[in-house]
């Protein structure tokens, strides 16, 4: 499994927009949220989920009261309060479901079946295992730089080249931070970043952050919101940057 630690980490550039909004508009002032603690289900069968053991959880104090921390043994994410959590590992990597209704192993891990409403999703890929799979196909979806990655996976033969198409989904918004932080939108009713994921298409539309660490494994975070929730989006991912591919 992932190191919480480690992926807390990892995750803090999504979980709290401090340091982005300063950089945009100053600082921001932050409040404490609720923790909420999240099972999970993988190849070593069912994980309880962990005490709260970390520092204080804090978001936009505007919106904090609307949010909680969510956390299982693997990752954790902001969002809405009063939602449901559920998460999902392996050797490939994690993830971490958070949703208005109940899910569970029966119908994520088992039935493998998409989530059709509102949902927060966050997932971790390895590079250096099954999860390269994944990074290549993020890769070659949005990192130009990482081409030799990915034609080194495409190599290997295990999946067909024409499963890693190279260039943004068409319906994509995609705004460069970095050369390896991309932040995304996928229109109502598209195909793109947005549904490279449990989250099926609808009606409303998928906003989201990809992330490549130094060893080039991957963080995912995909947010799709009830309209009457839109105002917390901001918290949960980074405010878009600068377009700089």
């Amino acid at each position: 499994m992932l190191n919480l630690r480690a992926a807390t980490v990892a995750l803090s550039a999504f979980a709290i927009v401090a340091t982005a909004a300063e950089a945009v508009a100053g600082p921001v002032p932050m409040a404490g949220v609720a923790f909420v603690s999240c099972s999970s289900d993988g190849q070593l069968g069912p994980q309880e989920g962990i005490r709260d053991v970390g520092p204080a959880h804090r978001a936009p104090k505007a919106v904090a009261s609307e949010l909680a921390y969510y956390a299982s043994a693997d990752l954790a994410v902001l969002a809405p309060k009063g939602w449901h959590c559920f998460g999902l590992y392996g050797s490939n990597g994690a993830t971490l479901i958070v949703t208005p209704e109940i899910h569970g192993s029966a119908d994520l891990l088992e039935a493998h079946k998409p989530l059709t409403g509102p949902a927060v999703e966050v997932s971790f890929s390895w590079s250096s295992t099954s999860g390269r799979f994944e990074v290549a196909k993020v890769m070659a979806r949005l990192f130009p730089s990482k081409r030799k990655f990915v034609d080194d996976v495409i190599a290997e033969g295990i999946e067909p080249k024409e499963n890693f198409p190279f260039g943004p989904y068409p319906a994509d918004t995609v705004t460069y931070r970095s050369s390896t932080d991309v932040v995304f939108v996928t229109p109502a009713g598209s195909d793109g970043m947005g549904t490279f994921s449990r989250l099926a298409k609808n009606g409303d539309p998928i906003s989201g952050e990809v992330r490549l660490s130094p060893e080039n494994d991957a963080t995912v975070i995909d947010v799709r919101l009830p309209k009457a929730m839109f105002q917390l989006a901001p918290a949960i991912l980074l405010s878009p940057g600068p377009s700089t591919p």
